[in-house]
């Protein structure tokens, strides 16, 4: 049995995920208008970086074109998830986000109630380039054995 945080090898220390309070799913639902890099279209991905983490998908078989960037603040969405939400009805929109020079946002984005769960729909722009938007969605997911 190799040697995890939960084997009996490891000295009883405690698993990642139960010190965890919950995950951060980010969905990356699609990119719009993108710029076109290569002969007739253009093979994009997304990096995501959130503190010293970084989440890719690496395209292997060609250099990598620049297509922008963009970035948001998740402290909204963060701050949501301290209040007691349980007893709203879902579709309630718990804070807004207005497009502004120092943010990326294409347009408004609300922090809503939503079956249950924090989710946040975010449009961004893409920056250092010519055209493109790329939608994404927060959802946070609880953990059935956290200690939030």
């Amino acid at each position: 049995m190799p040697d995890t945080p939960t084997s009996p090898k490891s000295g009883g220390r405690l698993s990642l995920m139960e010190n965890l309070l919950g995950l951060l799913r980010i969905r990356i639902i699609r990119g719009v208008n993108l710029a076109v890099r290569d002969v007739r279209s253009s093979d994009p991905y997304v990096v995501v970086k959130m503190g010293k983490q970084t989440v890719y998908d690496h395209d292997t078989f060609s250099k990598d074109d620049k297509m922008g960037y963009a970035e948001f603040d998740i402290k909204a969405f963060m701050e949501a998830l301290k209040m007691n939400l349980k007893n709203l009805p879902s579709g309630t929109t718990i804070t807004r986000m207005l497009p502004a020079r120092q943010n990326c946002l294409a347009e408004e984005s609300c922090v809503v109630w939503k079956d249950g769960k924090v989710v946040q729909d975010i449009y961004l722009r893409l920056r250092n380039v010519e055209c493109g938007e790329v939608e994404v969605q927060l959802q946070w997911i609880n953990l059935p054995s956290s200690k939030g």
